[in-house]
């Protein structure tokens, strides 16, 4: 067994790391060492990784086909299924390759690679759907002046300013990771290269930088939910305001589909914050990971077509044209 060859770490700890890049291996641990499970574990993650990778895909496609869509709410979605794929394809595809080829070995470039665009991805998401918020509270408290405050340049720098936000949060994370010293063949209790993980494998007294890592999901996952809770609180105070119960039903299903994604990646993305800073059990944190990175982005499409008629109208106009 592969595991069995790297289940003593040779502690020679490299000074700089960084600069022996080619020399520097981690081994991921996974989920389970029992070959009769391998079979039914990689097909679950061939399966889930499939089905993102279909549902995102047919929700951009659906929205750049159809003119109905071309608003500035379909344009978040669209970014956002982007988001969904990059996010998930950073680590369950490099899982379902080590399954396959029973190898868990990980280069120290690869696992830098991997944690920053996991930690892009991720943060972009999160961005994304605090912007998803400020435009439903601009349609339902401003819908006269909507189409002038969510003009197409102001959603364009919205979406610029996302993606800045998010390569500032991973470049941080990258940073951090890149100064800390390993040993040789060190094992990764997780199934992709987590920065909390690590900083319980490196050699360097890292106490201040396990605080750093915390500090950091706080500040670019607090102020995002800060911004949609705010929304929110806008969007309820306006509903409430509206006399008929059919005006209030209507203006917040407009909400649902994203009230929805907000609590679930959130919810999960939380689970996963504190099972990291609490848990011992490095299987349970894995497992928490899971439903952030990739249940999550797999049920994000089918939220948002089962709970939009716009969106389910879109789908069928698109299959008709299709067949």
């Amino acid at each position: 067994m592969a595991q069995q060859g790297y289940s003593r770490n040779q502690c020679l700890c490299y000074v700089e790391p960084q600069n022996l890049t080619g020399t520097l291996e981690f081994f991921l641990l996974g989920f389970s060492a029992h070959p009769e499970l391998q079979p039914l574990t990689f097909s679950l993650f061939l399966s889930m990784y499939l089905v993102t990778m279909l549902g995102n895909l047919i929700i951009i496609l659906t929205i750049a086909s159809d003119s109905h869509l071309h608003t500035p709410m379909y344009f978040f979605l669209s970014i956002l299924s982007m988001a969904d794929i990059g996010f998930t394809s950073t680590t369950v595809p490099k899982l379902i390759w080590d399954i396959q080829t029973h190898s868990r070995v990980i280069s120290y470039a690869g696992c830098l690679i991997q944690l920053s665009s996991f930690y892009f991805f991720g943060c972009l998401d999160s961005v994304l759907l605090s912007v998803m918020a400020y435009d439903r509270f601009v349609a339902i408290c401003y819908p006269l002046h909507y189409p002038v405050i969510m003009n197409p340049h102001l959603c364009s720098l919205l979406v610029l300013v996302s993606f800045l936000i998010s390569l500032f949060d991973s470049q941080l994370h990258y940073l951090m990771i890149s100064q800390l010293s390993f040993c040789t063949n060190t094992e990764i209790p997780h199934f992709f290269c987590d920065p909390p993980q690590l900083l319980k494998v490196a050699c360097n007294d890292n106490s201040s930088n396990k605080i750093l890592v915390y500090f950091i999901g706080a500040i670019f996952g607090g102020i995002p939910v800060s911004g949609i809770f705010f929304s929110y609180c806008k969007i309820l105070s306006s509903i409430l305001r509206v006399p008929s119960s059919g005006g209030k039903y209507k203006a917040f299903s407009t909400c649902g589909s994203h009230l929805s994604v907000v609590c679930l990646f959130y919810g999960t993305g939380l689970g996963v914050y504190l099972s990291s800073a609490v848990s011992h059990s490095f299987r349970r944190g894995a497992e928490a990971s899971v439903v952030y990175a990739v249940v999550t982005p797999m049920l994000n499409p089918f939220i948002y077509s089962l709970r939009n008629k716009d969106i389910k109208r879109a789908m069928w106009r698109l299959l008709s044209r299709t067949t």
